[in-house]
Protein backbone atom coordinates (compact mmCIF):
# COMPACT_ATOMS: atom_id res chain seq x y z
CA UNK A 1 0.00 0.00 0.00
CA UNK A 2 2.94 2.20 0.86
CA UNK A 3 3.72 2.36 -2.82
CA UNK A 4 0.96 4.57 -3.36
CA UNK A 5 1.95 6.90 -1.14
CA UNK A 6 4.70 7.74 -2.94
CA UNK A 7 2.56 8.76 -5.47
CA UNK A 8 0.64 10.35 -4.00
CA UNK A 9 1.59 12.09 -1.09
CA UNK A 10 3.31 14.70 -3.27
CA UNK A 11 0.49 15.56 -5.02
CA UNK A 12 -1.59 15.88 -1.88
CA UNK A 13 1.07 17.93 -0.66
CA UNK A 14 1.26 20.36 -4.01
CA UNK A 15 -3.21 20.48 -3.00
CA UNK A 16 -1.80 21.62 0.93
CA UNK A 17 0.93 24.19 -0.93
CA UNK A 18 -2.03 25.90 -2.74
CA UNK A 19 -4.57 26.05 -0.19
CA UNK A 20 -2.54 27.48 2.99
CA UNK A 21 -0.20 30.37 3.96
CA UNK A 22 3.21 30.85 2.40
CA UNK A 23 4.88 29.95 6.26
CA UNK A 24 2.25 26.88 7.24
CA UNK A 25 2.36 25.69 3.89
CA UNK A 26 6.59 25.28 4.38
CA UNK A 27 6.24 23.88 7.45
CA UNK A 28 3.54 21.06 6.05
CA UNK A 29 5.79 20.29 3.09
CA UNK A 30 8.65 20.17 5.03
CA UNK A 31 6.98 17.35 6.95
CA UNK A 32 5.69 15.74 4.26
CA UNK A 33 8.89 15.65 2.20
CA UNK A 34 10.58 13.78 5.63
CA UNK A 35 7.97 11.63 5.64
CA UNK A 36 8.19 10.84 1.50
CA UNK A 37 11.89 10.32 2.41
CA UNK A 38 11.38 8.01 5.34
CA UNK A 39 9.29 6.13 3.10
CA UNK A 40 11.23 5.57 0.57
CA UNK A 41 13.98 4.41 2.80
CA UNK A 42 11.22 1.56 3.85
CA UNK A 43 10.37 0.54 0.72
CA UNK A 44 14.36 0.34 0.46
CA UNK A 45 15.19 -1.85 3.42
CA UNK A 46 12.07 -4.14 1.98
CA UNK A 47 13.32 -4.15 -1.49
CA UNK A 48 17.05 -5.12 -0.47
CA UNK A 49 15.77 -7.57 2.35
CA UNK A 50 12.76 -9.30 1.24
CA UNK A 51 12.64 -8.70 -2.60
CA UNK A 52 9.88 -6.67 -5.02
CA UNK A 53 7.51 -5.32 -3.83
CA UNK A 54 3.70 -5.46 -5.88
CA UNK A 55 0.69 -3.29 -5.43
CA UNK A 56 -2.40 -3.56 -7.29
CA UNK A 57 -4.71 -1.51 -7.51
CA UNK A 58 -8.17 -1.75 -9.37
CA UNK A 59 -8.18 -5.24 -9.21
CA UNK A 60 -5.72 -7.44 -7.15
CA UNK A 61 -4.60 -9.43 -9.84
CA UNK A 62 -1.09 -9.11 -11.77
CA UNK A 63 -2.93 -9.51 -14.96
CA UNK A 64 -5.58 -6.58 -15.13
CA UNK A 65 -4.99 -4.62 -12.32
CA UNK A 66 -2.69 -1.76 -12.49
CA UNK A 67 0.56 -2.29 -10.89
CA UNK A 68 3.37 -0.14 -8.93
CA UNK A 69 6.60 -1.99 -8.49
CA UNK A 70 9.24 -1.14 -6.39
CA UNK A 71 12.70 -3.16 -7.37
CA UNK A 72 16.38 -2.83 -6.53
CA UNK A 73 17.03 -0.27 -9.58
CA UNK A 74 13.68 2.10 -9.36
CA UNK A 75 13.86 2.24 -5.75
CA UNK A 76 17.29 4.17 -6.07
CA UNK A 77 15.71 6.47 -8.24
CA UNK A 78 12.90 6.98 -5.48
CA UNK A 79 15.37 7.88 -2.98
CA UNK A 80 16.93 10.18 -5.39
CA UNK A 81 13.64 11.52 -6.10
CA UNK A 82 12.95 12.22 -2.31
CA UNK A 83 16.35 13.94 -2.12
CA UNK A 84 16.48 15.87 -4.65
CA UNK A 85 13.11 17.40 -4.60
CA UNK A 86 13.64 18.83 -1.14
CA UNK A 87 16.56 20.41 -1.89
CA UNK A 88 15.54 22.13 -5.18
CA UNK A 89 12.20 23.39 -2.70
CA UNK A 90 15.71 24.79 -0.28
CA UNK A 91 17.31 26.64 -2.40
CA UNK A 92 14.26 28.21 -4.04
CA UNK A 93 12.67 29.57 -0.60
CA UNK A 94 13.34 33.03 -1.07
CA UNK A 95 12.36 33.13 -4.68
CA UNK A 96 9.59 35.98 -5.56
CA UNK A 97 8.11 33.57 -8.33
CA UNK A 98 7.99 30.60 -5.61
CA UNK A 99 4.44 31.24 -4.96
CA UNK A 100 1.50 28.79 -3.89
CA UNK A 101 1.04 27.91 -7.96
CA UNK A 102 4.76 26.97 -8.41
CA UNK A 103 4.78 24.76 -5.76
CA UNK A 104 1.80 23.60 -6.88
CA UNK A 105 2.97 22.20 -10.02
CA UNK A 106 6.49 21.54 -8.81
CA UNK A 107 4.97 19.04 -6.26
CA UNK A 108 2.63 17.76 -8.83
CA UNK A 109 5.52 16.74 -11.05
CA UNK A 110 7.31 15.11 -7.81
CA UNK A 111 4.59 13.07 -7.72
CA UNK A 112 4.75 12.03 -11.54
CA UNK A 113 8.08 11.29 -11.64
CA UNK A 114 7.80 8.93 -9.07
CA UNK A 115 4.73 7.22 -10.74
CA UNK A 116 6.95 7.15 -13.93
CA UNK A 117 9.67 4.92 -11.93
CA UNK A 118 7.03 2.89 -10.11
CA UNK A 119 4.87 1.72 -12.60
CA UNK A 120 4.29 -1.54 -14.56
CA UNK A 121 2.14 -0.29 -16.96
CA UNK A 122 2.29 0.95 -20.54
CA UNK A 123 -0.55 2.81 -20.51
CA UNK A 124 -0.17 4.39 -17.01
CA UNK A 125 3.01 5.22 -18.38
CA UNK A 126 1.71 6.79 -21.10
CA UNK A 127 -0.98 8.95 -19.20
CA UNK A 128 1.80 9.91 -16.69
CA UNK A 129 4.43 11.21 -19.37
CA UNK A 130 1.77 13.03 -21.01
CA UNK A 131 0.37 14.64 -17.57
CA UNK A 132 4.45 15.29 -16.93
CA UNK A 133 4.79 16.78 -20.22
CA UNK A 134 2.10 19.43 -19.41
CA UNK A 135 3.54 20.64 -16.24
CA UNK A 136 7.03 20.85 -17.19
CA UNK A 137 5.90 22.58 -20.12
CA UNK A 138 3.85 24.88 -18.01
CA UNK A 139 6.95 25.49 -15.43
CA UNK A 140 9.36 26.46 -18.47
CA UNK A 141 6.82 28.78 -19.34
CA UNK A 142 6.26 30.05 -15.92
CA UNK A 143 7.84 33.31 -16.05
CA UNK A 144 5.51 34.33 -18.98
CA UNK A 145 8.78 36.07 -21.17
CA UNK A 146 8.20 35.37 -24.94
CA UNK A 147 11.40 33.69 -24.97
CA UNK A 148 10.17 31.26 -22.65
CA UNK A 149 6.83 30.92 -24.06
CA UNK A 150 8.22 29.82 -27.21
CA UNK A 151 10.43 26.89 -25.44
CA UNK A 152 7.56 26.03 -24.22
CA UNK A 153 5.16 25.25 -26.38
CA UNK A 154 7.75 24.08 -28.98
CA UNK A 155 8.75 21.68 -25.94
CA UNK A 156 4.98 20.70 -25.37
CA UNK A 157 4.50 20.34 -29.04
CA UNK A 158 7.37 18.23 -29.78
CA UNK A 159 7.03 15.36 -27.04
CA UNK A 160 3.15 15.50 -27.90
CA UNK A 161 3.65 14.54 -31.13
CA UNK A 162 6.12 11.69 -29.99
CA UNK A 163 3.78 10.12 -27.71
CA UNK A 164 1.42 9.99 -30.36
CA UNK A 165 3.92 7.38 -31.61
CA UNK A 166 3.87 5.39 -27.78
CA UNK A 167 0.28 5.67 -27.65
CA UNK A 168 0.19 3.68 -31.13
CA UNK A 169 2.97 1.16 -30.19
CA UNK A 170 1.09 0.28 -26.99
CA UNK A 171 -1.94 -0.43 -29.07
CA UNK A 172 -0.24 -3.11 -31.16
CA UNK A 173 1.53 -4.12 -27.87
CA UNK A 174 -1.88 -5.27 -26.16
CA UNK A 175 -3.49 -6.71 -29.91
CA UNK A 176 -0.46 -8.85 -29.43
CA UNK A 177 -0.48 -9.82 -25.69
CA UNK A 178 -3.75 -8.67 -24.19
CA UNK A 179 -2.22 -6.98 -21.67
CA UNK A 180 -0.08 -4.10 -20.55
CA UNK A 181 1.80 -5.40 -17.95
CA UNK A 182 5.76 -5.06 -18.45
CA UNK A 183 5.98 -8.13 -16.23
CA UNK A 184 3.70 -10.54 -17.85
CA UNK A 185 4.41 -9.37 -21.57
CA UNK A 186 8.28 -9.99 -20.55
CA UNK A 187 7.66 -13.44 -19.56
CA UNK A 188 5.68 -14.15 -22.66
CA UNK A 189 8.16 -13.09 -25.11
CA UNK A 190 10.17 -16.03 -23.77
CA UNK A 191 8.43 -18.32 -25.79
CA UNK A 192 7.62 -16.07 -29.14
CA UNK A 193 9.55 -17.85 -31.76
CA UNK A 194 9.09 -15.12 -34.83
CA UNK A 195 9.90 -11.64 -33.85
CA UNK A 196 8.96 -9.75 -36.97
CA UNK A 197 5.60 -8.94 -35.45
CA UNK A 198 7.34 -7.15 -32.36
CA UNK A 199 9.12 -4.83 -34.40
CA UNK A 200 7.03 -2.19 -35.19
CA UNK A 201 5.52 -1.48 -31.64
CA UNK A 202 8.74 -1.82 -30.14
CA UNK A 203 10.02 1.05 -32.70
CA UNK A 204 6.60 3.22 -32.11
CA UNK A 205 7.47 2.74 -28.09
CA UNK A 206 11.68 3.62 -28.22
CA UNK A 207 10.94 6.58 -30.64
CA UNK A 208 9.42 8.98 -27.95
CA UNK A 209 11.53 7.30 -24.97
CA UNK A 210 14.69 7.99 -26.68
CA UNK A 211 13.57 11.95 -27.22
CA UNK A 212 12.62 12.41 -23.96
CA UNK A 213 15.97 10.48 -22.88
CA UNK A 214 17.97 13.49 -24.66
CA UNK A 215 19.30 10.81 -27.56
CA UNK A 216 17.52 12.96 -30.02
CA UNK A 217 18.34 16.70 -30.25
CA UNK A 218 17.16 18.10 -27.27
CA UNK A 219 14.39 21.27 -27.87
CA UNK A 220 16.37 24.62 -26.12
CA UNK A 221 13.71 24.50 -23.66
CA UNK A 222 16.19 22.37 -21.26
CA UNK A 223 18.20 25.85 -21.16
CA UNK A 224 15.74 28.32 -21.66
CA UNK A 225 16.86 31.58 -20.82
CA UNK A 226 13.91 32.09 -19.09
CA UNK A 227 12.85 29.66 -16.90
CA UNK A 228 13.91 29.25 -13.59
CA UNK A 229 17.22 27.23 -12.75
CA UNK A 230 15.10 24.91 -10.59
CA UNK A 231 13.39 23.62 -13.31
CA UNK A 232 16.29 23.42 -15.31
CA UNK A 233 17.91 21.57 -12.83
CA UNK A 234 14.30 19.22 -12.96
CA UNK A 235 14.83 18.44 -16.50
CA UNK A 236 18.53 17.89 -16.84
CA UNK A 237 18.59 15.85 -13.65
CA UNK A 238 15.89 14.09 -12.69
CA UNK A 239 13.06 14.47 -15.56
CA UNK A 240 15.89 12.81 -18.36
CA UNK A 241 16.81 10.56 -15.39
CA UNK A 242 13.29 9.28 -15.40
CA UNK A 243 13.36 8.96 -19.40
CA UNK A 244 16.39 7.14 -19.53
CA UNK A 245 14.70 4.28 -16.69
CA UNK A 246 12.10 3.71 -18.85
CA UNK A 247 14.71 2.96 -22.23
CA UNK A 248 16.27 0.65 -19.57
CA UNK A 249 12.89 -0.96 -18.50
CA UNK A 250 11.43 -1.15 -22.27
CA UNK A 251 15.46 -2.38 -23.42
CA UNK A 252 15.06 -5.20 -20.72
CA UNK A 253 11.20 -5.95 -21.60
CA UNK A 254 12.24 -6.92 -25.36
CA UNK A 255 16.04 -8.05 -24.21
CA UNK A 256 14.71 -11.68 -24.83
CA UNK A 257 13.16 -11.07 -28.38
CA UNK A 258 14.97 -7.80 -29.88
CA UNK A 259 18.52 -7.22 -29.41
CA UNK A 260 19.72 -3.46 -30.30
CA UNK A 261 22.74 -3.40 -28.08
CA UNK A 262 25.46 -3.01 -31.28
CA UNK A 263 22.98 -0.40 -32.74
CA UNK A 264 22.62 1.54 -29.22
CA UNK A 265 26.47 1.25 -28.38
CA UNK A 266 27.40 3.34 -31.54
CA UNK A 267 24.44 5.64 -31.16
CA UNK A 268 25.63 5.97 -27.39
CA UNK A 269 29.26 7.06 -28.83
CA UNK A 270 28.11 9.61 -31.86
CA UNK A 271 25.85 10.69 -29.36
CA UNK A 272 28.43 11.51 -26.75
CA UNK A 273 30.55 12.66 -29.86
CA UNK A 274 27.90 15.19 -30.66
CA UNK A 275 26.78 16.18 -27.36
CA UNK A 276 30.40 17.25 -27.13
CA UNK A 277 30.72 19.54 -30.14
CA UNK A 278 27.13 21.00 -29.39
CA UNK A 279 28.51 21.82 -25.64
CA UNK A 280 31.80 23.54 -26.76
CA UNK A 281 29.82 25.57 -30.16
CA UNK A 282 27.71 27.27 -27.38
CA UNK A 283 28.61 30.87 -25.86
CA UNK A 284 25.65 30.86 -23.70
CA UNK A 285 26.67 28.99 -19.48
CA UNK A 286 22.96 27.25 -19.70
CA UNK A 287 23.21 25.94 -23.14
CA UNK A 288 26.91 24.34 -22.48
CA UNK A 289 25.00 22.38 -19.75
CA UNK A 290 21.87 21.50 -21.68
CA UNK A 291 24.68 19.45 -24.69
CA UNK A 292 26.80 18.40 -22.18
CA UNK A 293 23.42 16.63 -20.96
CA UNK A 294 23.24 14.78 -24.21
CA UNK A 295 27.01 13.95 -24.00
CA UNK A 296 26.24 12.28 -20.63
CA UNK A 297 23.15 10.79 -22.01
CA UNK A 298 25.45 9.42 -24.82
CA UNK A 299 27.81 7.69 -22.42
CA UNK A 300 25.17 6.04 -19.70
CA UNK A 301 23.61 3.98 -23.04
CA UNK A 302 27.07 3.70 -23.92
CA UNK A 303 27.66 1.77 -20.89
CA UNK A 304 24.02 0.22 -21.22
CA UNK A 305 24.71 -1.75 -24.39
CA UNK A 306 28.50 -3.64 -23.31
CA UNK A 307 25.89 -6.41 -21.78
CA UNK A 308 28.12 -6.64 -18.67
CA UNK A 309 27.08 -6.40 -15.27
CA UNK A 310 29.86 -3.77 -14.56
CA UNK A 311 28.73 -1.36 -17.53
CA UNK A 312 25.48 -2.14 -16.59
CA UNK A 313 25.14 -1.02 -13.19
CA UNK A 314 28.24 1.76 -13.41
CA UNK A 315 25.76 3.57 -16.23
CA UNK A 316 22.79 3.26 -13.72
CA UNK A 317 25.24 4.46 -10.99
CA UNK A 318 26.27 7.44 -13.33
CA UNK A 319 22.50 8.16 -13.80
CA UNK A 320 22.35 8.65 -10.51
CA UNK A 321 25.55 11.08 -10.47
CA UNK A 322 24.60 12.93 -13.68
CA UNK A 323 21.25 13.85 -11.67
CA UNK A 324 23.56 15.30 -8.91
CA UNK A 325 26.12 17.15 -10.42
CA UNK A 326 24.44 18.48 -13.52
CA UNK A 327 21.60 19.35 -11.12
CA UNK A 328 24.27 21.71 -9.31
CA UNK A 329 25.41 23.17 -12.45
CA UNK A 330 22.35 24.65 -13.55
CA UNK A 331 21.35 26.00 -9.93
CA UNK A 332 24.75 27.95 -9.57
CA UNK A 333 24.58 28.96 -13.57
CA UNK A 334 21.39 30.81 -12.32
CA UNK A 335 22.93 32.62 -10.01
CA UNK A 336 26.09 33.07 -11.97
CA UNK A 337 23.43 34.77 -14.56
CA UNK A 338 21.76 36.73 -11.41
CA UNK A 339 24.92 38.73 -10.75
CA UNK A 340 26.47 39.14 -14.15
CA UNK A 341 23.05 39.35 -16.11
CA UNK A 342 24.54 37.86 -18.79
CA UNK A 343 24.30 34.19 -20.30
CA UNK A 344 27.68 34.76 -22.39
CA UNK A 345 30.24 32.98 -20.81
CA UNK A 346 32.83 35.41 -22.54
CA UNK A 347 31.48 38.17 -20.76
CA UNK A 348 31.72 36.59 -17.13
CA UNK A 349 35.13 36.53 -15.64
CA UNK A 350 36.97 36.48 -12.33
CA UNK A 351 34.14 34.51 -10.78
CA UNK A 352 36.24 32.93 -8.33
CA UNK A 353 37.34 36.27 -6.70
CA UNK A 354 33.77 37.84 -7.13
CA UNK A 355 31.25 34.40 -6.41
CA UNK A 356 34.51 32.05 -4.02
CA UNK A 357 31.32 29.85 -2.51
CA UNK A 358 29.73 29.52 -5.44
CA UNK A 359 32.72 28.54 -7.83
CA UNK A 360 34.19 25.77 -5.24
CA UNK A 361 30.53 24.21 -5.37
CA UNK A 362 30.94 24.19 -9.16
CA UNK A 363 34.31 22.77 -9.07
CA UNK A 364 33.06 19.60 -7.20
CA UNK A 365 30.84 19.28 -9.80
CA UNK A 366 33.06 19.69 -12.85
CA UNK A 367 34.88 17.00 -10.89
CA UNK A 368 32.54 14.78 -10.13
CA UNK A 369 31.09 15.05 -13.79
CA UNK A 370 34.89 14.48 -15.59
CA UNK A 371 35.30 11.72 -13.52
CA UNK A 372 38.10 12.80 -11.30
CA UNK A 373 39.72 10.49 -8.40
CA UNK A 374 37.22 10.35 -5.54
CA UNK A 375 34.79 11.76 -6.85
CA UNK A 376 31.06 10.34 -7.82
CA UNK A 377 31.73 10.31 -11.56
CA UNK A 378 34.86 8.26 -11.60
CA UNK A 379 33.36 4.95 -9.94
CA UNK A 380 30.61 4.86 -12.63
CA UNK A 381 33.37 5.83 -15.13
CA UNK A 382 35.84 2.72 -13.55
CA UNK A 383 32.64 0.34 -13.99
CA UNK A 384 31.90 1.63 -17.45
CA UNK A 385 35.63 0.83 -18.14
CA UNK A 386 35.67 -2.38 -16.38
CA UNK A 387 32.56 -3.65 -18.84
CA UNK A 388 34.62 -2.67 -21.41
CA UNK A 389 37.87 -4.25 -20.42
CA UNK A 390 37.52 -7.56 -23.06
CA UNK A 391 37.31 -5.39 -26.51
CA UNK A 392 40.51 -2.38 -26.68
CA UNK A 393 38.42 -0.60 -29.11
CA UNK A 394 35.60 0.40 -26.75
CA UNK A 395 38.13 1.28 -23.83
CA UNK A 396 39.63 3.61 -26.57
CA UNK A 397 36.31 5.06 -27.20
CA UNK A 398 35.73 5.58 -23.64
CA UNK A 399 38.87 7.57 -23.17
CA UNK A 400 37.71 9.71 -26.39
CA UNK A 401 34.78 10.67 -24.65
CA UNK A 402 36.22 11.76 -21.23
CA UNK A 403 38.85 14.07 -22.40
CA UNK A 404 35.73 15.45 -24.77
CA UNK A 405 34.12 15.85 -21.63
CA UNK A 406 36.82 17.53 -20.08
CA UNK A 407 37.30 19.82 -22.83
CA UNK A 408 34.42 21.34 -22.82
CA UNK A 409 34.83 22.06 -18.98
CA UNK A 410 37.88 23.43 -19.85
CA UNK A 411 35.99 25.99 -21.58
CA UNK A 412 33.37 26.70 -18.37
CA UNK A 413 35.59 27.42 -16.14
CA UNK A 414 37.25 30.03 -18.07
CA UNK A 415 34.70 32.06 -16.08
CA UNK A 416 36.64 31.58 -13.10
CA UNK A 417 39.80 33.53 -14.17
CA UNK A 418 40.19 37.25 -14.15
CA UNK A 419 39.49 40.66 -12.05
CA UNK A 420 36.68 41.13 -10.34
CA UNK A 421 34.98 42.57 -7.35
CA UNK A 422 32.81 40.46 -4.82
CA UNK A 423 29.56 40.08 -4.33
CA UNK A 424 27.38 39.57 -1.51
CA UNK A 425 27.21 36.45 0.39
CA UNK A 426 24.55 33.87 -1.43
CA UNK A 427 21.14 33.47 1.17
CA UNK A 428 21.84 30.79 3.74
CA UNK A 429 19.47 27.84 2.51
CA UNK A 430 21.39 28.40 -1.03
CA UNK A 431 23.80 27.72 0.92
CA UNK A 432 23.09 24.72 3.02
CA UNK A 433 21.55 23.51 -0.86
CA UNK A 434 24.55 23.54 -2.46
CA UNK A 435 26.61 22.51 0.48
CA UNK A 436 24.14 18.91 0.29
CA UNK A 437 24.95 18.80 -3.41
CA UNK A 438 28.58 19.00 -3.57
CA UNK A 439 28.64 16.92 -0.54
CA UNK A 440 26.83 13.82 -2.13
CA UNK A 441 29.44 14.86 -5.66
CA UNK A 442 31.86 13.75 -2.98
CA UNK A 443 30.10 10.98 -1.28
CA UNK A 444 29.42 9.13 -4.12
CA UNK A 445 33.05 8.93 -4.19
CA UNK A 446 34.78 8.21 -1.40
CA UNK A 447 31.76 5.75 -0.64
CA UNK A 448 31.85 4.45 -4.18
CA UNK A 449 32.68 0.60 -3.46
CA UNK A 450 30.32 0.90 -0.25
CA UNK A 451 27.35 1.50 -2.40
CA UNK A 452 28.66 -0.15 -5.66
CA UNK A 453 28.57 -3.77 -3.01
CA UNK A 454 25.38 -2.73 -1.32
CA UNK A 455 23.27 -1.36 -4.22
CA UNK A 456 24.11 -3.59 -7.04
CA UNK A 457 25.58 -6.44 -5.39
CA UNK A 458 29.10 -6.13 -7.02
CA UNK A 459 32.55 -6.85 -5.19
CA UNK A 460 34.66 -4.08 -6.24
CA UNK A 461 37.59 -3.05 -4.35
CA UNK A 462 39.72 0.01 -4.89
CA UNK A 463 43.51 -0.14 -3.62
CA UNK A 464 46.38 2.49 -3.43
CA UNK A 465 47.78 1.68 -6.33
CA UNK A 466 44.74 2.02 -8.39
CA UNK A 467 43.82 5.01 -6.98
CA UNK A 468 47.60 6.62 -8.17
CA UNK A 469 47.02 4.96 -12.03
CA UNK A 470 43.11 6.75 -11.54
CA UNK A 471 45.23 9.76 -11.01
CA UNK A 472 47.46 9.67 -13.55
CA UNK A 473 44.65 9.04 -15.95
CA UNK A 474 42.87 11.73 -14.85
CA UNK A 475 46.01 14.29 -15.27
CA UNK A 476 47.05 13.01 -18.64
CA UNK A 477 43.26 13.08 -19.87
CA UNK A 478 43.13 16.49 -18.75
CA UNK A 479 46.21 17.94 -20.19
CA UNK A 480 44.81 16.26 -23.60
CA UNK A 481 42.14 18.06 -23.32
CA UNK A 482 43.43 21.81 -21.98
CA UNK A 483 45.50 20.93 -25.44
CA UNK A 484 42.39 20.63 -27.37
CA UNK A 485 40.76 23.40 -25.96
CA UNK A 486 43.88 25.72 -26.54
CA UNK A 487 45.44 24.90 -29.88
CA UNK A 488 42.10 23.37 -31.44
CA UNK A 489 39.18 24.66 -30.40
CA UNK A 490 40.56 28.36 -30.03
CA UNK A 491 42.34 28.26 -33.63
CA UNK A 492 38.51 26.58 -35.51
CA UNK A 493 35.82 28.23 -37.14
CA UNK A 494 33.73 25.23 -37.20
CA UNK A 495 32.46 25.43 -34.14
CA UNK A 496 31.38 29.17 -34.38
CA UNK A 497 29.46 27.87 -37.28
CA UNK A 498 27.93 24.72 -35.46
CA UNK A 499 26.95 27.77 -32.45
CA UNK A 500 23.99 29.21 -35.11
CA UNK A 501 22.63 25.96 -35.95
CA UNK A 502 19.13 25.08 -34.29
CA UNK A 503 16.61 22.85 -35.21
CA UNK A 504 12.49 24.21 -36.06
CA UNK A 505 9.87 22.47 -35.00
CA UNK A 506 9.57 21.30 -38.32
CA UNK A 507 12.82 19.77 -38.09
CA UNK A 508 12.82 18.33 -34.78
CA UNK A 509 9.90 16.11 -35.82
CA UNK A 510 11.77 15.21 -39.21
CA UNK A 511 14.61 14.01 -36.70
CA UNK A 512 12.24 12.05 -34.88
CA UNK A 513 10.54 10.28 -38.12
CA UNK A 514 14.13 9.60 -38.87
CA UNK A 515 15.18 8.12 -35.99
CA UNK A 516 11.69 5.85 -36.21
CA UNK A 517 12.65 4.48 -39.81
CA UNK A 518 16.01 3.86 -39.72
CA UNK A 519 15.77 2.30 -36.08
CA UNK A 520 12.58 -0.07 -37.68
CA UNK A 521 14.45 -0.57 -41.21
CA UNK A 522 17.24 -2.12 -38.89
CA UNK A 523 15.56 -4.33 -37.17
CA UNK A 524 13.96 -5.37 -40.28
CA UNK A 525 17.17 -6.08 -41.98
CA UNK A 526 18.81 -7.56 -38.67
CA UNK A 527 15.83 -9.72 -37.26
Amino acid sequence: MYLFWLVLLPLLSSIVAYLNKRQLAAYLLGLSQLLLFLMALYTAFNVYTYGNIIYSFGDNTISTGINLVADKVNIIFILLSSIFFPIMLLFNYHKSYMNKLFLFLFLVLQGLINGIFLSNDLFNLYALIEVSTITVSILIMYKKTSHSIYDGILYLLINLVSMTFFLLGIGYIYKIFGTLDLTLIKQQLTHVTSTPGLILPYTLILTPIVLKSALLPLPRAHGTPSAPSIVSSVLSGIYVTSSLYLFIKIQDTFSSAINTDSLFLILGFTISILGFVLALSQTDIRLILTYSTISQVGLIVFGLSLSSDYSYYGSIYHLLSHAIFKSTLFLTAGMIIEEYDTRDIRKIRGLFKRMPFVTIVICFALLGISGAPLFNGSISKYLIKKGSDSIQLLEYGLIIINIATITYLMKYTSMFFGNSKKSKVPPKNQKIALILLASLCLLGGIGGQFFINWLFDLNIQFEVLHYAEKFLVYFISLGMGYLFYEYIYKKSHFFQTIRQLELSFNELILTITLFFTGLLSYLLLVQ
